[in-house]
């Protein structure tokens, strides 16, 4: 049995949990995420909480596969874990999709944040509506447009990206890093807050010590 997909996941107060078949729709005061759980896993709601299982194959699909891969009267172990729908992919996507989630209903309660730090001599960000601008060393400033459910916030050097979709917080923090990706030398660009950088000796640097 998966150790992560067995807990099953309480439902906080204010947050709703919506299930269609294989969607899953977790709506709160921070937003309302929906995602697609795929057909090996089963989402059920039961006393406030979210139980995610395996599904288990029909007992004719599961005797049929036992019975072609029978060698004796007696069932092994592995015959064991396809009746249970416990096949090494299952476990996999058991865990998966009870994190995935567990981090909507954190998501739309507490919600997720990146925090980017700009370094370098006249560089900065503003903004422009809910969009965020860059101006790192280009010809003209970069636009970062904020998606659906994703704000920008702003203070000194600081650039916070917040929202209910982890996945959503992430890649949209990563393509702000990529506009300016912290260079090896002095350091200057975009970095996550907390982010080593590893440097490396100039030049001059090499030539002034050898």
């Amino acid at each position: 049995m998966s150790r992560v997909g067995k807990k099953p996941i309480l439902i906080p107060e204010n947050v709703e949990v919506k299930i269609e078949g294989q969607k899953v729709t977790v709506k709160g005061l921070k937003g309302e995420l929906t995602k697609e759980i795929r057909p090996e896993i089963k989402v059920e709601v039961k006393d406030n909480r979210i139980i995610v299982s395996p599904q288990i194959p029909s007992f004719r699909k599961a005797k049929a596969k036992v019975e072609k891969k029978e060698t004796s009267s007696i069932e092994t172990p592995k015959q064991n874990k396809f009746a249970t729908g416990q096949t090494k992919k299952t476990k996999a996507l058991w865990g998966l999709s009870q994190a995935l989630i567990f981090n909507m209903v954190k998501g739309v309660t507490e919600g997720y944040e990146k925090k980017l730090e700009i370094k370098g001599v006249g560089f900065r960000a503003s903004l422009e509506g809910e969009n965020l601008v860059l101006h790192v060393g280009f010809t003209h400033p970069v636009k970062i447009e904020a998606p659906e459910g994703i704000k920008f916030s702003i203070e000194k050097n600081i650039i916070t990206v917040s929202g209910a979709d982890i996945e959503k917080v992430s890649q949209i923090a990563a393509k702000i890093r990529k506009v300016k990706p912290p260079e090896p030398y002095k350091g200057k660009g975009i970095r996550y807050v907390g982010e080593i950088v590893r440097k490396k000796v100039g030049k001059k640097a090499i030539t002034t010590t050898g």
